[in-house]
Formats: C-alpha cells, structure tokens, sequence
C-alpha cells in the first residue's frame, strides 16, 4: 500500500476527490493507478466521502469501479458502512443506489446501530420507508443499549416516523437493557404526544422496568402534568408498587420531587395504606427528605400525619427525625404546627445540631422536657455544644428540668467550670446524691474545678424557698415568667424565682430579652403554616 498518497489531512487524493464530488479528477486519479482502498483516520475510505457528501456521480463511479464491488460493505473504524452515512444524513437517493448496488440494509456499526435506526433518529420519513423496502428488519434491538426504533421514535417525537413503524407491526412492548418500553420512554422525558400514540395503538400503561418503575412513577418524578393526566385516563394504576425493595409509589416520587401540580391528582387516588401502614412508607416522609415544603403542607392538609410510622428505610423514627437530620428547620415547624410529637429525642437533636432557638421555641409551645433514656442525649450533646450553653441551658433548667438529672459522671468530670458551677445553682448544692458529692470532691481536690465561693456554704433560707417554690409549680408554668410575675409576691421576689440574680452573675441575658426575637419565630411559623 502506497501511503504517501495520503494527504496532511489525511485524505488520500481518491476520497478528497470524491468527498468535493470532482468526478473528472476521481476519474484521472483512478486510471492513474491510484489505490481505492486508503482510510483516513476515520477509517474513512472515499465511497463513505461520496455517501456522507452526497456526491452521486463520484459513488456510482467508485461502485462500477471492479477493485470497488464489494465497497459497499467496507466500514469506518466506528463499524460504519456507507448505507450508515447516507441513512444518518437523509440522502435518499445515495440510500437507493447503495441498496440496489448490494449494501446490507441491517448491518450493524460497533454499537450494533442499524441504518435504520439512524433515519428514525434524524427524522428521514423517506429513508426509513425505503430501508424497510429493501427488507431492513423492523423489530430487534437496534443500539447498544437495545433500544428498537419504536424507542428511538418516540424519544425524538418523530410522531409521523412513530404511526408508521406501528403499523407495520413494530413491537410497541420492545424492551431495553433496562426493561423500559417506548411508552415508559415518552413518559419519562415527557414526549406527550408520542405517549399519546402508543396510548392509541394499545400500549401498556402498566409496563414496569426492571427495577419495577412505572411509566406513571417516572412521569410524577419529573412532574410530566400532561403525561400523568393522559396515563391516568388510560388506567395507570397510581397503587402499582414502584420498588419492591424501597415500596415507592407515583406519590412519593411527585412528593420528593416537589412536583404540586402531579400530587394533586395523585392524592386523592392513591391508596392511605403507605400513610402509616407497618412495613411501608409514608409520602410525608418522601417530601421531607427532598426538602419539599409545598409538597409537605398539601400532604398534612390532606390528612396524612406529620408522625407517619416508623421508618427503617430510611433509619427515622418518624418524618421530624428525618427533618432534624437534614438540618431542614422550615419543614420541622410546619410538622409542628401541624401536631407532631415531640420527644426528648427531638431536644437532643436541638443540641447536636445547634439549633438553639428551636429549643427555645420547643420550651414556648409547652411539649414535654425530656426525661429517662433521652437525658443521656441531652447530657452528650450539650457536652459538645459547651461553648454556647448560655445560649439553651439556662432555657432548659428554668422550664423545669431537674440539674440533677444531667450531673451525670460525664458532666461532673468534663464540664467546665461555668457550665458546672451554672447547674449547681439550681441545686441545693449541700445534699446532692452522694455519688455526685464524691466526683465534686475529687474535681476540687486535682484542681480540676474552681467552684464558686458560695457553694462551700449552706444555701440561704431565700434559695431553699425558691427551690421548694418552683417545685411546686408545673412545668408549663415555669415556661414563661408571665404567670411567676402573676403570683402575690413582691416584684423581687419575681425576679429572684426568674433567678434573675443568677443570671446576671454568669453574664447570661435574661429569657425575656428574647421575647422579640421568640415573636420573630412565631411569625415566621405562622407565615410557613399559611
């Protein structure tokens, strides 16, 4: 092979002739002697210039030329014939002539595409006719992937492409390697008026892929309005399980999507099993893990609860769980607002992530301070969120919480000082358990804690009695200074069971100045509930 005919752009001289459609020069060229058979860097030999370009005298040339006859079946490196060129670039009358001269109408490149397959893609309604013609296989995989040119059609919204291969008895059912139809196909990129078609010629709206998605399920996950209504008026079943293994339905796709317009067709007619049914999942829990607040509000006003059930999918308790998780603090007040269960688990939960005035706002509406196995998690988080404990603990303590449920071993050997000695202050210091008593003793005999002076003294009478006065009250009384303020006390007094003194002692601003930015919260909730 003589490869200085080879150009600098890698033509040889015989393919640039046929590729500028030159038939005099590919004429001189030949009956000098000049090789046929050279490929470019393609693998480009000229009959594929002559079938890409669309130059008609230069390929009838080269196909009437003896050393070229079976040039018709020769291919690029990408496993493309001519008829493949031609086809993809809608020359009709080069598919002709290469048809009548012998070309294989269903020869397949590298990735098994078919001529076929390309006219379909690029919309050649007069390429595909003719390739059928001339016996190109109609159903079959068609691509790599497997997708037939029922898929193709569709994908593309080649709709006159798409009534013609059906009925020539194209496989509207054909599947891909994912097990997807042509019908899933126009639902899932939201082609309406192919689905529509396939809908006409009886496709299956019920069709599942492999990994048992609908067309429905896909259509809600990319809020396809109009392809959603069309599936549903032609029967797709809004109760089909889409994932065996993570029980999915349309509803849960639309509602972690955030696509409104798809949930409200699909809430009145899904099945409120999946709302708090053991084993299945709730859609309240699908709209708070993709953060969907609309979603989440037109749910709860529909009846679905804000608790739903537990949830080992995805590791929750419940929907608050998983919005505390992802730190999602618009969605946890509108489950609020709309009656979830508050648990201790939830304060701990305030402290980990250091939402402090979520805590605030959770002592405000009066839910139960936490108790039992939930004040191990208050102790480990507020352990770490020491550095800002003027910003929740003295919340918790004057709403009620016993000190001495958190002087845990932990707290006693590894609180500093200020946390520590701020505890104690709600304590009579001098009759603590004695477990307590003897930690406390070892921290000050290892100078691991500078106590305040007044805790080697025996509390005062004022102190004993602002103890025994507040443990006569409620919780829910003490969540407030409004109703301490109310007792037939001097102001003083007040004050001094606000522990006001204390306060003021360890720089602390009083709960009271917080009640402008407490009110700030509670518009804001109010403006989530609306």
């Amino acid at each position: 092979m003589d490869f200085t005919e080879a150009y600098s752009d890698t033509c040889s001289a015989v393919g640039l002739a046929a590729r500028k459609g030159n038939v005099e020069l590919l004429k001189a060229l030949i009956k000098k002697g000049h090789s046929l058979d050279i490929a470019d860097n393609r693998g480009w030999y000229p009959i594929h210039e002559a079938a890409s370009h669309k130059t008609l005298k230069c390929l009838r040339l080269l196909l009437h030329t003896v050393s070229v006859t079976s040039g018709v079946e020769l291919k690029t490196f990408e496993g493309e014939t001519a008829l493949h060129l031609a086809a993809k670039h809608g020359h009709l009358k080069i598919v002709q002539i290469l048809l009548q001269a012998g070309a294989n109408p269903n020869a397949v490149t590298n990735e098994n595409v078919t001529p076929l397959f390309l006219a379909t893609e690029k919309g050649h309604f007069a390429v595909v006719r003719t390739l059928l013609k001339y016996g190109a296989r109609i159903n079959g995989s068609h691509s790599a992937c497997l997708w037939s040119v029922v898929h193709q059609a569709a994908y593309q919204g080649h709709l006159e492409i798409l009534k013609f291969l059906l009925e020539k008895g194209a496989d509207k059912e054909s599947k891909d390697d994912y097990g997807i139809t042509p019908l899933f196909l126009a639902a899932q990129y939201g082609k309406l008026e192919s689905l529509r078609i396939l809908v006409q010629h009886g496709s299956n709206v019920n069709c599942q892929a492999y990994d048992k998605a609908t067309p429905l399920f896909i259509a809600a996950q990319e809020g396809h309005v109009e392809c959603v209504e069309l599936l549903l008026l032609h029967g797709a079943d809004a109760n089909l399980y889409c994932n065996e293994d993570d029980w999915q339905l349309p509803i849960h796709a639309a509602a972690q999507m955030g696509k409104v317009k798809v949930l409200e067709f699909l809430i009145p007619i899904t099945d409120r099993i999946c709302d708090k049914g053991t084993g299945k999942v709730s859609p309240v829990y699908s709209a708070v893990y993709g953060g969907q607040q609309e979603c989440l509000k037109m749910l709860l006003q529909a009846g679905y609860s804000p608790d739903a059930q537990e949830c080992p999918l995805y590791e929750c308790l419940s929907p608050l769980c998983m919005a505390f998780s992802q730190r999602f603090f618009a969605i946890i007040y509108i489950l609020l607002k709309a009656g979830a269960v508050i648990t201790g688990l939830h304060y701990s939960y305030c402290l980990q992530y250091q939402c402090f005035h979520l805590l605030q706002f959770l002592l405000e509406q009066g839910y139960s301070l936490p108790s039992g196995s939930h004040l191990a998690g208050i102790v480990k988080y507020g352990l770490l969120s020491e550095q800002q404990f003027k910003q929740w603990l003295p919340h918790l303590l004057l709403a009620g919480l016993n000190p001495v449920d958190l002087l845990s071993e932990a707290w006693l050997n590894t609180a500093g000082d200020s946390m520590l000695n701020f505890t104690l202050e709600f304590t009579n210091w001098k009759r603590l358990p004695l477990v307590v008593d003897q930690i406390l003793f070892c921290r000050v005999a290892s100078s691991t804690w500078i106590e305040q002076k007044h805790f080697d003294d025996i509390p005062s009478l004022t102190h004993l009695s602002r103890l025994k006065i507040r443990s006569t009250l409620k919780s829910e009384h003490l969540r407030s200074d409004k109703f301490i303020r109310q007792l037939p006390l001097p102001s003083c007094l007040h004050d001094f069971l606000l522990y006001k003194d204390v306060l003021k002692l360890y720089g602390i601003p009083e709960v009271s100045e917080n009640r402008e930015e407490m009110e700030t919260i509670n518009s804001y909730v109010e403006n989530l509930e609306n």
